[in-house]
């Protein structure tokens, strides 16, 4: 499965800033801790993501092929003094007009540094989709407020995140990836509400020499059952695995074991 086109990418993009920020300004508490993550308050999370949003528009506008320290991004923190939802709101509206127009402006082929194997622009438009569908959910749920995203934005974080995984497994020699290697264990991860089209079922295999995946219905030693939305949050453990609407089947150790292992990137 191909990934979306880059205008998709810098629509949705937009679209999630403008979601993100109607938590803003919703009368959610800034202060109050996002359950999700827990070492952050929700302006903490806010100030998180507007600051990753204007590093990614740096990166990108200046056409940057090595890592660029946040303290060179102009106007990375945010705006003081804290607490003000009306300027914090502001802060995050430029952040995604800045970084938008600049990838709009790279197109998907313009090379840039990345942390990852691949070194372009249309990288970025696609890791900011996911950082910032999942921030929002993390935002959304601390000020319980509904949360909801596109099915084939959802599938795509779930095979971007994959995809994360096995270069982590190519690349850094962390103990928590290579505990996630062992034949004949697989998980596998089914969307009951959405049509065949968008395939959204996967197969994941941890294997000897590193974690395979591939989109298919196949039997495997644990599964994960459930609409694509709690699917992804489950899988980014955003929801815990006994909310009402998923299912596990099989092996639920392993299931929990790679959502630890994982959660590394």
């Amino acid at each position: 499965m191909t990934a979306l086109a880059h205008d998709r990418y810098c629509d949705e993009i937009a679209d999630q800033v403008t979601r993100l920020r109607t938590v803003v300004t919703s009368g959610a508490d800034l202060s109050g801790t996002v359950p999700t993550c827990p070492d952050w308050s929700l302006e903490d999370l806010v100030r998180h993501m507007g600051g990753a949003l204007r590093w990614v528009d740096f990166i990108v506008r200046t056409r940057a092929r090595e890592e660029v320290p946040e303290e060179r991004v102009p106007d990375v923190a945010g705006p003081a003094p804290r607490g003000d939802a009306a300027a914090l709101d502001a802060w995050l509206a430029r952040s995604g007009e800045q970084v938008v127009a600049s990838l709009r402006e790279a197109g998907p082929d313009t090379k840039v540094w990345s942390w990852a194997g691949t070194h372009d622009s249309g990288f970025w438009a696609r890791r900011m989709t996911h950082e910032i569908t999942v921030h929002r959910a993390d935002a959304t749920l601390a000020a319980g407020l509904p949360y909801e995203v596109a099915p084939e934005v959802a599938a795509d974080a779930i095979d971007e995140w994959l995809q994360i995984v096995e270069f982590m497994q190519r690349t850094l020699p962390l103990e928590s990836v290579r505990e996630l290697r062992g034949e004949g264990r697989s998980i596998h991860l089914h969307a009951t509400d959405t049509g065949p089209g968008l395939n959204a079922e996967w197969l994941v295999e941890l294997a000897e020499d590193g974690v395979r995946w591939r989109r298919g219905h196949e039997k495997a030693t644990v599964a994960l059952r459930g609409p694509l939305t709690s699917v992804l949050l489950a899988f980014y453990r955003r929801l815990p695995l006994d909310a009402g609407e998923l299912e596990v089947f099989g092996d639920r150790e392993l299931l929990e074991f790679w959502l630890r292992r994982a959660s590394f990137g």
